[in-house]
This record gives structure tokens, C-alpha cells and sequence, in this order.
């Protein structure tokens, strides 16, 4: 026999198609992943492939995989394959979507050890099936942990979904905090080439134009904010589906002159830099990453009381926080921070500090790792293929093997 040294190889797997907070997640793991004792490998659709490949660095390799609906059996096959012929360690899903199929493809390929991060609740799910969560118990019998990305996200996990508690591990969410420096400054011109004034309030909202983000409740708080601050301004940063109805709606309330749609942007901080009030009206969130990094951007926040948001945007604090849905009480909270700017800053610099002391990037990539080890140590040894397991304290795994 002979001791041969390998990294535990990480299948990482979602189906998603476009790139949010669970894929900058996704990105940002992979990234920092400690590279002599995991190797990471991602499968995803080709099109978030495309989108992610540049910042996912090198050695990562990419199966694009195109599994989305019940009757993909050649792509669940031939993940299957890939499976197998890696000889993968530990299945990492994110969201649910994702879980529901690759985990089974995971059990039958002889996968190990099988996560799921579920990242979001799913409040907008109905019906007996999808809203009592039956596929997701059943499913949950193949997964041997659970990853909820705060405190409120493992409540869901456990008292609505019925997941095992101690299948379920808290990993908050993190960011790399040095790149939101409180003292960043935009590009020159940013807000000119906008045509808004460099003195007119401006508030900044980052997220995808999906019916979760509550973007309609925003315009409509921003048309009661105009009534009393009529320089102010909102920008609007991110791509989705709701694009052409919420301009339609801006357009309807008077706002176009207002309200300014630039897209996805990948320069967050730049864009975070320019605003005097960030704002997320989400209905509903895992712990979002727009909240941390406004936060650590050192910028006066007002976001909604919906799951994990209210463990970073301690309401007057670190920030405000309004029921989800309630446009006037939005509109109210941003007013607060505007009138008030010495109160606002005095709030954003105590939010910076709590994110960069409990929400950096290295303390949930390390608390992952850990996880990892644990699951594998539970798990591994009773798989048929592996003969023996040696577990050491230091970052390598040693596997014994003729």
C-alpha cells in the first residue's frame, strides 16, 4: 500500500440561468476555495457558464449541463456519467431547483456526501404539493446537510419546510469587505453622464428585476417621495424579466425624468459609491448580498424586515427597516435618512463594522471547508469504493490506496 495525496473533489451544481446573489455566492466560494485540499469543478447551463467563467479563476473546470425540467434524462445521465468518472467527493447544490435534481443523480452515481444551500425562503410557492413542501422532505432524505444562509433562512429550513435540525448547518452569507472601501469614490462623470445633478439626492437600488425585489413597491414610494424631495433621484441597477413592465410603470407615474434602468453592472462598488440611500424592498430573501454590501460601503440602507435582512439592518442602528410591500412606509424611511444625513452616516458607519466583523468572505468560506470535513468524515467511509480514510488535522486528505 502506498499513501497518495488529492484534494476532495467539490461537484458544484445549479440550474439557473442568469446571475444573482446565489450565483455571486457560488462565484465568490469557488474563488476562495483552499485549492490543496478541495478542487472545485462547476455544472450549469452554458449561458451562466459564459457569464461566470472569467471570475471563477483558473483550474476550475466547467460541465455545462442543461437540466431543468423532469424529462432531461440524457443530461441526467450523462451528469450522472460525469459523476462517476471524476469520482466526485461532495455534491453542493444551490437552491432547491437544483437540489431536486441533482441530488438523486448524486445517490445513484455514488456520490458520498451530498449539501444543499437552499439561499432563499420560497414564499411565493402555493398549493398542496409545492406549499407543503412535500418534494423537498423527500428530497431532503438524500442530503446529508443543509447550508441556511442566516439565522431566519434555518427557521424556514426547519419549522416550515420540516427539515431535520441537525441536518441543518447557519453559514451567513459573507463578502469580501476590501472591496467596498467606505472612502471609494465612482468615476469621474458617473452621475453627470446619468443627467443628474452632483446635488440631487440620489437612491440606489441593486438587484435583479424580478417580482422578489419588489421594484414596484420602490416606484411607487419613490412618486411619494418626489412630493416632498423633488430632486430626488433613483437608480436602478440590474437585468430581469420585469424590465419592460417596471419602466412601463415609471413611465406611468411620472417618473421618467426620475428613475434611471442601467442594467446589470458588475462594478457594484462604483455604483454603490454614487448613492446617498441604498434601498432593497425584497419580499422575501435568504440574507441578501446587496444588503451586506451597501453596509460595508459604509451607505445609509433602508430595506425590508423579511428573513435574514433584519440580522444585518438593525432597524435604527445600521439602517431601516419597513414591511415588505408598503410603500409608504418605504417612502417614509428613505425620507428619514434625507432629512436627517448626520443620523443616516452615523448608521452606515455601524454597519460597516458589523459586516466586517461577522460577514467576511473568509469566515464563510472557512466555516464551508468545515462543514465539508465533517460531512466526509461521517460519510465516506461507508461508501463501497473507498477503502480507507485517514482524516488529518492540517489542510490535506491522505487516502490510502494500492
Amino acid at each position: 500500500m502506498k499513501t497518495t495525496v488529492r484534494p476532495l473533489s467539490i461537484l458544484y451544481f445549479t440550474n439557473s440561468r442568469q446571475r444573482g446573489g446565489a450565483e455571486e455566492h457560488l462565484v465568490s466560494l469557488i474563488g476562495k476555495l483552499d485549492r490543496s485540499a478541495f478542487q472545485p469543478i462547476l455544472a450549469c447551463p452554458r449561458v451562466l457558464a459564459d457569464q461566470m467563467q472569467t471570475d471563477l479563476g483558473r483550474g476550475v473546470e466547467l460541465w455545462p449541463v442543461e437540466l431543468r425540467r423532469p424529462f432531461d434524462w440524457r443530461e441526467a445521465l450523462r451528469l450522472g456519467r460525469l459523476m462517476r468518472l471524476r469520482q466526485i467527493d461532495i455534491l453542493h447544490s444551490h437552491l432547491f431547483s437544483s437540489s431536486v435534481f441533482a441530488s438523486p443523480i448524486g445517490r445513484l452515481a455514488g456520490v458520498p456526501a451530498i449539501v444543499e444551500t437552499p439561499h432563499v425562503s420560497e414564499r411565493w410557492r402555493r398549493g398542496w404539493l409545492k406549499g407543503h413542501f412535500v418534494a423537498d422532505r423527500l428530497i431532503a432524505r438524500l442530503v446529508d446537510a443543509f447550508i441556511a444562509v442566516s439565522h431566519a433562512n434555518a427557521r424556514y429550513l426547519i419549522d416550515e419546510k420540516g427539515l431535520r435540525p441537525e441536518k441543518v448547518r447557519v453559514i451567513s452569507n459573507g463578502i469580501d469587505t476590501r472591496r467596498f472601501a467606505a472612502a471609494h469614490r465612482p468615476a469621474a462623470l458617473m452621475r453627470l453622464s446619468l443627467g443628474f445633478r452632483p446635488d440631487d439626492p440620489l437612491l440606489v437600488c441593486i438587484a435583479r428585476l424580478e417580482p422578489q425585489k419588489g421594484h414596484a413597491v420602490l416606484l411607487d414610494a419613490m412618486a411619494r417621495i418626489r412630493a416632498e424631495v423633488p430632486r430626488a433621484r433613483l437608480l436602478i441597477v440590474g437585468e430581469g424579466s420585469l424590465r419592460q413592465s417596471l419602466e412601463s410603470r415609471t413611465r406611468a407615474l411620472n417618473l421618467g425624468e426620475t428613475v434611471r434602468f442601467v442594467g446589470r453592472q458588475t462594478n457594484v462598488p462604483d455604483w454603490l459609491a454614487l448613492a446617498q440611500v441604498a434601498v432593497l424592498p425584497s419580499f422575501y430573501e435568504g440574507l441578501p448580498l446587496a444588503a451586506l454590501e451597501a453596509l460595508a460601503a459604509q451607505k445609509p440602507l433602508v430595506a425590508t424586515a423579511v428573513d435574514g435582512t433584519p440580522e444585518v439592518v438593525l432597524d435604527g442602528r445600521t439602517g431601516f427597516t419597513v414591511p415588505p410591500g408598503d410603500a409608504p412606509s418605504l417612502a417614509a424611511a428613505i425620507l428619514r435618512m434625507l432629512r436627517d444625513p448626520a443620523h443616516a452616516r452615523k448608521m452606515a458607519a455601524a454597519g460597516r463594522r458589523l459586516i466586517t466583523e461577522k460577514y467576511s468572505h473568509e469566515r464563510q468560506v472557512r466555516d464551508t471547508e468545515t462543514l465539508y470535513r465533517e460531512i466526509w468524515e461521517k460519510r465516506a467511509t461507508r461508501c463501497a469504493f473507498t477503502q480507507a480514510v485517514e482524516i488529518p488535522a492540517h489542510s490535506h486528505w491522505r487516502r490510502e490506496t494500492s
